[in-house]
């Protein structure tokens, strides 16, 4: 297997890092900050370098689903891991984006999560820090889109200094600004949106704090209150005093694994009311067994209308917590098949993703994992039971020979079936590469795959445009509308190197319709259930920004309609909680548009 960097002898690993010298000082600019980076990737390291050398896309196609627009809307994020060569084990876990219309003004904006120096040793200034970028998008008169992002990370007051992980979004004190929880190898942080541009750190009054290694996050209202409660996901017990030492078949160092530590219990926190939360994980039931949480998500798999949660975890059986409806849950994942694979062992799970990919009504998921273990799609029966149908989907033997971390579903040319993006990268070091004297041995190219209406999935990542002809360490990948012109976007992000923007230029082919579903307050009622019929035919889908992996994504429901739009079509949208009615329709929702819709605006549905 080749990549970027195969040709580099470790004699000429610093001329190519001093190349991207000016897009880092954009990012770092303080001169010890740059210094302290270069050396950390430099030949005298005996491990992966801190940032990899970023590579050129090829030249674009008009036939491409995605163009790579990083340059061209002045996104300038270099991801930081603070590798030294001693194969730390959080090093080359991070790290999540997450997409959120932080200032109101209708386009989703970015949040990147960095990382941090944290090796003993090593000077504790200059520290590296989350970054918001502010989108600009500009609609021409000729209805052309200018898409552009400023960082506005200083102006907003945000101070993330931690080794950070992941994010999640959403509106916890129902104001109708989207606040922001990061998680860290470390101190985790709440940032209250204050509506004005700026956001304010209420981690310790909130009481939503967690000192351990958490990954992913997520905001929903388990207890149908109409206020979002959180859950935190950690990982293990490792730190760096307490490393220790693993090799690959050849003797050389190497990460270990997360079955080398020892799993951390995840937290669910329920959500006062009054800007705190309480911790009700022993109350609820979630206590065991613990788990090594590198994905969750939250979603009505059984069609009751409560909220339950699916927890991937690396090495260990995954969960399915199914929410009772009396603020309990009960792990069924081993009852309802989606604990363990086929042959009945649990997996190195990290990315995942849920939605009615087959459209027959209910939510299945999508699992990625390690190489040689192969990406796992569980198929829902509609009552929360599943069957592995890796293999007859055609997406199990196609992702054997990758380590799978971020994932969707995604409509890519909004034809009304859902597509899958799979980014990967390794996690333990590539010996081929190794041994090419490549200096960053973990790269690998990502994936993306069509859906064959619902009769399995064929590899296209081929036609996914100059990014995907690319190896890099992928992480997190988050998706929204960012221009707002009806498909859906990405925004990649990768361990040691650039994040990248996919833009999407297939979808405007198709017709399509975009929802925002709020209450009276003006919060994105996470969980609402929207089901858009168009003749015959019927789409489900469920409002959330949870997913992927350590990523947050566009709150608002976009569904692909295909060819012969009808100007407009019937909504339907089953509620979150219980204030009011739970389910109410709209007769005459415009195509090819995005519409808000506030719950008790509607027509009372049965």
């Amino acid at each position: 297997m080749s990549g970027p960097n195969q040709n580099l002898s470790p004699a000429t690993i610093e001329s190519p890092l001093m190349s991207i010298v000016p897009d880092l000082r954009r990012l770092f600019p303080s001169a010890a900050g740059l210094t302290l980076l270069l050396a950390c990737g430099s030949p005298e390291s005996s491990g992966p370098p801190s940032v990899a050398t970023p590579e050129p896309p090829p030249r674009a196609s008009d036939q491409d689903i995605f163009e790579d627009a990083t340059a061209r809307v002045g996104l300038d994020f270099v991801h930081f891991n603070g590798s030294t060569g001693k194969y730390y084990f959080h090093e080359m876990m991070g790290a999540g984006a997450a997409v959120l219309d932080f200032d109101g003004d209708g386009d989703l904006d970015l949040y990147l999560v960095q990382g941090q120096v944290t090796a003993p040793g090593q000077p504790a200034k200059p520290r590296f820090s989350d970054r918001l970028y502010r989108n600009d998008l500009e609609v021409l008169p000729d209805g052309q889109r200018r898409l552009g992002f400023t960082d506005v990370t200083e102006a907003s007051g945000i101070d993330a200094l931690g080794y950070g992980m992941g994010v999640t979004a959403g509106d916890f004190d129902n104001d109708g600004w989207q606040d922001l929880y990061v998680t860290n190898f470390g101190a985790n942080q709440l940032w209250r949106n204050r509506g004005d541009g700026t956001f304010e750190d209420v981690t310790e009054s909130s009481g939503a704090g967690d000192l351990r290694w958490s990954v992913p996050a997520l905001f929903f209202d388990f207890d149908r209150d109409g206020w979002l409660d959180l859950f935190v996901g950690n990982y293990v017990s490792f730190s760096v005093a307490g490393h220790k030492r693993c090799s690959t078949d050849l003797g050389r160092p190497n990460y270990c694994g997360p079955l080398a530590y020892d799993p951390q219990g995840d937290r669910l926190l329920h959500n006062r009311g009054d800007g705190t939360f309480e911790d009700v994980t022993g109350r609820a039931g979630l206590t065991a067994p613990p788990g090594s949480a590198l994905g969750a998500l939250a979603a009505d798999f059984d069609g009751d209308g409560w909220q339950d949660l699916y927890i991937a975890n690396d090495g260990l059986p995954n969960q399915l917590w199914r929410n009772r409806g009396d603020g309990t849950f009960t792990n069924e994942a081993l009852l309802a098949g989606a604990a363990v694979n086929s042959e009945g062992r649990p997996e190195a799970s990290m990315g995942l993703a849920a939605a009615d990919f087959d459209n027959d009504g209910d939510e299945d998921l999508f699992i990625t994992h390690l190489s040689r273990e192969t990406n796992t799609l569980y198929t829902n029966d509609g009552n929360g039971n599943f069957e592995d149908a890796s293999v007859t989907s055609g997406l199990g033997a196609a992702s054997q020979e990758f380590t799978g971390f971020g994932t969707g579903f995604l409509d890519f040319d909004n034809d009304g079936w859902l597509d899958v993006l799979a980014v990967n990268g390794a996690v333990k070091v590539i010996e081929e590469l190794a041994l090419e004297g490549d200096p960053f041995p973990l790269h690998q190219p990502n994936q993306l795959f069509r859906n064959r209406e619902g009769d399995g999935f064929s590899e296209v990542t081929g036609d996914g445009g100059p990014a995907f002809a690319l190896s890099e360490v992928s992480r997190g990948v988050a998706f929204g509308d960012l221009d707002n012109d009806g498909d859906m976007d990405g925004i990649l992000t990768n361990n040691g190197g650039p994040a990248r923007l996919l833009l999407n230029r297939r979808g405007q082919a198709q017709g399509w319709v975009g929802l925002r579903l709020v209450g009276t307050a003006g919060r994105d009622l996470l969980g609402a259930s929207v089901k858009v019929s168009m003749g015959p035919r019927t789409l489900v889908r469920e409002a959330r920004t949870a997913g992927s992996y350590a990523s947050s994504n566009d709150p608002r429901v976009l569904l692909g309609l295909g060819p012969d739009t009808p100007p407009s079509v019937s909504v339907q949208v089953r509620w979150p909680d219980d204030r009011g009615p739970s389910t109410e329709t709209w007769d005459e929702v415009a195509t090819g548009r995005y519409t808000t819709l506030v719950r008790g605006t509607g027509k009372q549905s049965p």
